[in-house]
């Protein structure tokens, strides 16, 4: 994938490790409440929604959890008035980095942002990353779900950009309004898609090795592990060597 960093790839399989911690939950509530404050209540008629909630289903809320949080963006339930931001940043190395927050008091999240971000030498700065992306579509599936040949034929076929090998899973990359419709293709084609989403690719990767491949993980480790960040972008390309090597 152009501009594809193995970041995505170490986030995706850290949600593992985040479930056990709760912090998955925290953020699904987030995302289903305010795509229903956005979008409105019926997951039918609201494709962000929709996503939340199965995003919210595949990491095991239970059905109660899920329709509170749907009531309480709707205003059917009183809560927590979120919003949600988007801050830029640069880290080590000169990585770039964006930062997708829900929060109900966005001075106090800045504030803690901008400090983590300077205990890594690197600086939040509106307008310093979001050149560096562009957003993109990802349906995810697993290895055996299909070969190489049929998610050419049925994929590309359906409009995606790119297919990538991610050892365990293959990536599809699709322009930002073209993923539901290529997941829909693939599981037309009865072809079994783990999930399909919205992402910010980097548009050129920054290798980064060594010290600073362990800074700038770090960096984003305890940025993703905030509670209000929802998530974590970054241009850095860091080796199978180096992640490896720091877990």
């Amino acid at each position: 994938m152009s501009g594809h960093s193995r970041w995505a790839t170490i986030k995706h399989k850290k949600a593992a490790s985040d479930a056990k911690k709760g912090r998955v939950w925290t953020k699904a509530i987030k995302e289903v409440t305010i795509a229903a404050r956005m979008g409105g209540g019926d997951i039918n008629g609201n494709p962000r929604l929709r996503k939340a909630v199965d995003a919210a289903r595949g990491a095991n809320m239970p059905a109660e959890n899920i329709t509170r949080a749907i009531k309480r963006g709707t205003g059917e339930l009183e809560g927590q008035q979120y919003e949600e931001l988007t801050y830029e940043g640069v880290g080590p190395a000169g990585v770039l980095l964006l930062v997708d927050v829900i929060t109900d008091n966005r001075n106090r999240t800045a504030a803690e942002i901008r400090k983590i971000f300077e205990r890594a030498n690197g600086q939040m700065s509106g307008g310093a990353a979001a050149w560096g992306f562009d957003r993109k579509g990802l349906v995810r599936l697993d290895k055996g779900a299909a070969t190489e040949e049929q998610l050419f034929d049925v994929a590309l076929g359906a409009g995606a950009e790119d297919i990538s090998d991610e050892g365990e899973e293959w990536a599809v990359t699709t322009a930002a309004d073209s993923a539901d419709v290529v997941k829909d293709a693939l599981e037309k084609a009865k072809i079994a898609v783990k999930g399909a989403q919205l992402v910010m690719a980097a548009k050129s990767a920054a290798p980064v090795t060594g010290h600073d491949a362990s800074t700038v993980m770090r960096l984003i480790d305890t940025l993703d592990d905030h509670d209000d960040v929802q998530n974590v972008w970054t241009n850095a390309d860091i080796s199978d060597e180096d992640a490896a090597k720091l877990g």
